[in-house]
């Protein structure tokens, strides 16, 4: 029944995305050839070879695009629409690219890229919309315990007993556990809710009496002996068996896994900034950002540059080295806030609250973070991101990297001047260990809209621990 499900709604989903890339174009082109935001209109083609096209080429593109980026694959276990909005970009991306492509091999100049470009945007909010209203109403229908899948956990360990705990406290997913399969001693206790209906050894006729929608091995390493004959216990009535590892502990919060010829390799860091796509777009959103915030902050970089120099020796910009990208280092540039002091003392002590080093302007941007603002241009360099965990000095990093666990995993991606850890107060004396817990969970978990939730609460939440 369930399967049916999916079919049905794939079906509808492809009926309303092609509503909506056709609302998207009739937008588009009513922005482009019946308003003046875009610019005087020339010579054009008519409406009838816009909708000839969409027919054509335009709703083909975005179906086929949609299909390959997995937008009509189940979406149970997505918490939020981040990661599905980020495929719908992409699709939108590429879209704009191969219907551009396919108007210069028909040599149609005549035709408006202005236009186009419009499709892609308005594509992109529409599209976002759409899904999460989707996603919204699937996921009320599946807390109020409609369209569910049945789950046999096969298992009756810690590892089965707390995915079936993970089951019964989000029912967002839209699963119930519809029993467990066990050792004889524990038939008919009941865990999490469901009880122990049979031994390892009835899988074959429980399976073959009742109907389960996904069915689930749990079981301890030591005995992964029997897998290969639960596998094909449940393959003999055309179920597919699902594994969880009991050796999940290592693992991060997602998981990767490569292919070596036809061997699967299991990588157990997942880092969404190892995708192309993503990285690009994380360095287009940096360049533009740290351009716009030179020019934004010139004025005050500018007084600042001037009120170190009247007030204190030695040079405007302090550059010092930090541990940055895949543990290369680089020097980092800040407006220099103490009195200049022997390399080899800044390279091994940190700032206090009340530091007797920094000077009367120092100890203001400081506070007030104007200090950061030349890290805008290691920014533009390509040894900075905007928003990433803080660089630190090798000094410290040789240090913690023995006694803080997985304290490199922050270095697999560019360093920042806020970050996810900035904005929860872990920033100056504050505890290391909670720091990279936080610099994990970025690293990990990374999307565009984290970036920019991040942006806006670094500048609308003062940091107590600036100093």
């Amino acid at each position: 029944m369930i399967k049916e499900n999916q079919k049905a709604l794939n079906i509808l989903l492809v009926l309303i995305d092609i509503v909506v890339i056709t609302v998207s174009l009739l937008c588009s082109f009513w922005l482009r050839f019946k308003t003046t935001l875009f610019g005087p209109i020339g010579g054009h083609l008519g409406f009838s070879s816009y909708l000839l096209f969409l027919i054509l080429a335009v709703i083909p593109v975005y179906l086929i695009l949609y299909f390959a980026f997995g937008l009509y694959k189940p979406r149970r276990t997505y918490k939020n629409i981040f990661s599905e909005a980020m495929q719908i970009i992409k699709v939108n991306v590429v879209a704009f690219l191969v219907l551009v492509s396919i108007l210069f091999i028909i040599n149609q100049p005549d035709f408006s890229r202005i236009m186009l470009f419009l499709l892609a945007v308005i594509a992109t909010f529409f599209g976002i919309i759409e899904r999460f209203i989707i996603r919204s109403i699937l996921k009320n229908l599946r807390i109020n315990n409609k369209n569910l899948k049945h789950i046999l956990i096969v298992g009756d360990n810690d590892l089965a007993y707390t995915f079936a705990r993970k089951i019964r406290e989000n029912p967002y997913l839209g699963f119930s556990v519809s029993g467990f399969i066990g050792r004889q001693e524990h038939i008919g206790m009941e865990i999490e809710g469901s009880r122990v209906i049979g031994s390892f050894n009835q899988l074959d006729h429980i399976l073959e009496n009742n109907r389960y929608d996904r069915v689930v091995l749990a079981i301890p390493l030591k005995y992964y002996y029997k897998i290969n004959e639960l596998v094909e216990s449940c393959e003999r009535v055309g179920i597919k068996a699902e594994i969880i590892p009991d050796y999940i502990r290592y693992f991060p919060a997602q998981p990767s896994i490569d292919m070596i010829e036809d061997i699967p390799i299991i990588n157990i860091r997942y880092v969404p900034l190892d995708d192309n796509f993503n990285k690009f777009l994380k360095f287009i959103s940096d360049y533009v950002i740290s351009i716009i915030a030179i020019i934004i902050t010139s004025p005050i970089m500018i007084i600042t540059a001037i009120a170190i120099k009247l007030t204190s020796p030695g040079p405007i910009i302090f550059k010092q080295e930090r541990m940055g990208y895949n543990g290369k280092t680089f020097m980092m540039y800040k407006f220099r806030s103490m009195k200049v002091q022997d390399p080899s003392e800044e390279k091994s002590e940190w700032t206090t609250p009340n530091d007797p080093r920094k000077t009367r302007v120092g100890d203001f941007i400081r506070k007030t973070s104007i200090d950061e603002l030349p890290q805008f241009f290691n920014v533009l360099k390509g040894d900075m991101s905007v928003v990433g965990p803080r660089p630190e000095r090798p000094y410290f990093v040789e240090q913690f990297k023995e006694t803080i666990p997985k304290y490199m995993v922050k270095h697999q991606v560019k360093p920042g001047l806020t970050g996810w850890a900035q904005i929860h107060g872990c920033r100056g004396d504050t505890s290391i260990k909670k720091r990279i817990e936080y610099d994990i969970e970025y690293v990990e978990n990374w999307h565009m809209g984290l970036d920019l939730a991040i942006m806006i609460k670094t500048v609308l939440k003062k940091n107590p621990n600036a100093y």
